[in-house]
């Protein structure tokens, strides 16, 4: 019988289509869909917390027998609500300490620029000017009250979002076995392998954050750093993006001390200590704690990092990791995407 060289060519030459045609709709969708998706994604990043406060607690036998699971949502929405009003008063406060000591930090900067140009011969401030020729610092000013805007009106929609999971989450297994029809056990199996992965991500990161954070905090406030709390959330915050992150965790809080002093030496052992932290936490805690769970590659993870950065900012930096782990678990679950699991992943194990 002769092949028929034609038509596998085509054959070929549409599938082709396709993916590049879903892959330009996705890239277009999550480009320009971004100011819908990225608060619902964050109101999902809150609801796996509850779940997982809600899960800890029924862990607990006399919990699991009396309370029903409704009970134990609103439980643990009202712990995140409290602890989140509390966070945002505390960071306020310091915000306010920074806002009031600008005048003497105007004044250390000038002496720390001497310093250095003592030290080294180059001209920060003409540098600088260099750097930033054509830049109208007004544009920059109203840029970023624009975006402060945006994070207030976003924390709306993300609460009604969370509110709303919260509501559906009972639903949700009668809707996907009504989707699914036949094939409704592996799908459910697979929506609970994506969100046990998630989970249990999402909590340990939280739990690296908080520890790397706290640490921080005591070594801030021992040093005398001015708003410790402040900077200590800061790093709590970097740290969920992988990598880049962390090392950017360590610089803002010594660049931080070197304005408020106006002395090298004391932000060169702030720079020393938050960095044996990050060390100590990044290679010590938490691979004992995550171990190989999440099985993605380190350059998957940078990669992921660049495109969601790009995608969505920060907030895709931070859901990079959660987001990529979703990936390779539904195209492994497909022959024909099964090879691009294996890429993704670790060590070509899916």
């Amino acid at each position: 019988m002769p092949i028929n060289i034609r038509y596998f060519s085509s054959v070929k030459l549409s599938k082709t289509a396709n993916i590049l045609i879903i892959t330009s709709f996705s890239i277009f969708i999550l480009v320009y869909g971004k100011d819908i998706l990225i608060p619902f994604v964050l109101a999902l990043f809150l609801w796996f917390i509850v779940k997982e406060i809600r899960m800890s607690l029924q862990r607990i036998k006399l919990v699991r027998d009396y309370l029903p699971p409704w009970f134990l949502n609103i439980f643990a929405t009202t712990i995140l609500f409290f602890v989140g009003s509390f966070l945002v008063q505390i960071l306020t406060n310091n915000i306010n300490i920074i806002s009031a000591n600008i005048p003497k930090y105007e004044a250390n900067i000038h002496h720390v620029q001497g310093l250095i140009e003592k030290m080294t011969g180059l001209d920060l401030m003409a540098k600088a000017k260099e750097f930033s020729g054509g830049i109208d610092f007004s544009d920059i000013l109203s840029s970023l009250v624009n975006s402060l805007s945006s994070i207030v009106s976003n924390i709306v929609l993300i609460l009604i979002y969370f509110l709303f999971l919260l509501l559906e989450e009972g639903g949700f297994g009668k809707k996907i076995a009504a989707i699914a029809k036949g094939k409704s056990k592996q799908t459910i199996a697979l929506l609970n392998k994506i969100d046990h992965s998630i989970g249990s991500y999402i909590t340990l990161k939280t739990v690296v954050s908080l520890t790397t954070g706290v640490v921080s905090f005591i070594a801030l406030r021992f040093f005398g750093v001015d708003a410790p709390v402040f900077w200590a959330f800061i790093i709590f915050l970097l740290n969920y993006i992988p990598t880049v992150g962390s090392l950017i965790a360590t610089i803002f809080p010594s660049v931080f001390f070197l304005i408020q002093t106006g002395e090298i030496m004391p932000a060169v052992y702030v720079l020393i200590v938050i960095t044996i932290i990050q060390l100590l936490v990044g290679n010590l805690l938490e691979p004992l704690l995550m171990g190989d769970r999440l099985n993605v590659s380190a350059l998957v993870v940078l990669i992921a990092l660049a495109v969601w950065g790009t995608i969505w900012g920060i907030p895709g930096m931070v859901l990079s990791v959660p987001l990529t782990v979703i990936m390779i678990i539904l195209f492994a679950e497909f022959e024909t995407t099964k090879p691009i699991a294996i890429l993704l992943s670790d060590k070509g194990k899916v």
